[in-house]
């Protein structure tokens, strides 16, 4: 294959690692500087230049894009998915992890882990605000900020007021996190590669120092991730579209909690406080995918008049509950079971023979009028109500 590294620091350890690693598995690489791209559009004919002249053909392309140039970054990594080139980190899921409000509301929208935030703009807002997420010391995050900088750590109400608003007048977005006292300054960096996760390390800051990058001076060391933080950084990764992201939790009382996703992580601290060739698994990541390409089955199936996809949960349907799917109406009424997940364990291809237990999940191919008909009735989703100060202190 023909592999495409967009880097704008080709000595940098990343950058060379990844090379390396597709040479050795006898790759063609490339490291292309991303602001020496010009993006040409016409009519069914979308087309890069690289340093003046026009692009030769790739078959993957790896974005290394640093925060500072996002923007232009993106523009070219979009030509590169509107010339048809697999790349194992699409524009827009690196748009959503860039955006850590747009990150963090996502996360909120499931059952996963993620520190008490607020954002707000009006200056009354804020002192309310940092009493939900559970009163000071609290951390302000700079929105756009990165590897630690624009994360404030305020210990007083006065300090956090006065810092907002002093970043509020210019012109900067911020949102206000609990500050998890139990990390004691540490973190777990979750290396994930596709469905896997490849390397974990623990950064420990140093001494003084509430922030745990490796770029401010913190310490690392290996560690086995148990199933519910191995669980969360997968998660994390397919809520924000990724193919290969470092996950970056904090170990609390309540489990593990998202700080943050990062779509361009450094490859030098986790191979080297692992001894992990992770470089490797990212290329052989990229082989499978431009090998077997990922297939939308709803779209492509949907296009057989009047059949497609559905999946939906086994639960009170005394047809299927307890028998096999031999024994169930499923066939004979033009539905296909494709997979079963039960427990976070995938059954793929079930066989005649498979019970179908309450809780599993059924992906189904099949008539969408009968499909329809076994979906649950949708309900509306209720919002929790907040117990008030005075509920808090009785509880």
């Amino acid at each position: 294959m023909k592999i495409g590294i967009l880097s704008r620091q080709p000595r940098s350890y990343s950058t060379r690692r990844l090379r390396e690693a597709a040479k050795l598995r006898g790759h063609t690489v490339q490291v292309l500087d991303t602001l020496r791209f010009a993006i040409s559009l016409e009519k069914q004919e979308p087309d890069l230049y690289y340093r003046g002249r026009k692009l030769p053909a790739f078959d993957a392309v790896i974005p290394r894009i640093g925060a500072s140039i996002t923007f232009y970054g993106l523009a070219v990594l979009r030509q590169f998915e509107q010339m048809g080139i697999y790349v194992p980190n699409e524009s827009v899921a690196i748009s959503r992890s860039r955006d850590k409000l747009r990150a963090t509301q996502l996360f909120s929208r499931y059952s996963i882990g993620i520190p008490a935030t607020e954002f707000v703009r009006d200056s009354t807002d804020i002192l309310p605000a940092i009493r939900r997420v559970g009163g000071v010391p609290v951390i302000i995050k700079v929105i756009e900020g990165t590897q630690g900088v624009g994360v404030i750590l305020a210990e007083t109400e006065k300090v956090a007021e006065a810092i907002i608003q002093t970043l509020h007048g210019a012109k900067q977005n911020v949102l206000i996190q609990k500050f998890v006292k139990e990390s004691h300054g540490c973190d777990i960096r979750a290396f994930v590669v596709g469905d896997r996760v490849v390397a974990a390390m623990r950064r420990i800051a140093k001494p003084g120092e509430y922030r745990s990058n490796v770029h401010r001076g913190a310490s690392v060391e290996p560690v086995s991730l148990t199933t519910d933080f191995a669980h969360t950084a997968l998660r994390a990764v397919q809520i924000m579209g990724l193919g290969i992201a470092g996950v970056d939790m904090l170990e609390s009382a309540e489990g593990p909690q998202i700080m943050e996703v990062n779509s361009s992580p450094g490859l030098e601290g986790i191979e080297k406080a692992t001894g992990i060739d992770v470089a490797s698994a990212i290329i052989e990541f990229v082989e499978q995918q431009v090998l077997f390409p990922d297939v939308d089955l709803r779209q492509r199936l949907r296009l057989t008049g009047g059949f497609g996809i559905a999946e939906f949960p086994v639960r009170g349907m005394p047809e299927l509950e307890g028998k096999t799917l031999r024994d169930t109406p499923l066939a004979s009424r033009n539905i296909y079971v494709l997979t079963i997940t039960r427990h976070d364990a995938v059954v793929p291809q079930p066989k005649a023979d498979d019970i179908i237990q309450t809780g599993d999940v059924l992906l189904c191919y099949g008539d969408l009028r009968e499909l329809r008909s076994m979906m649950p009735p949708h309900k509306r989703r209720k919002r929790p109500r907040k117990r008030n100060d005075k509920e808090k202190n009785k509880g």
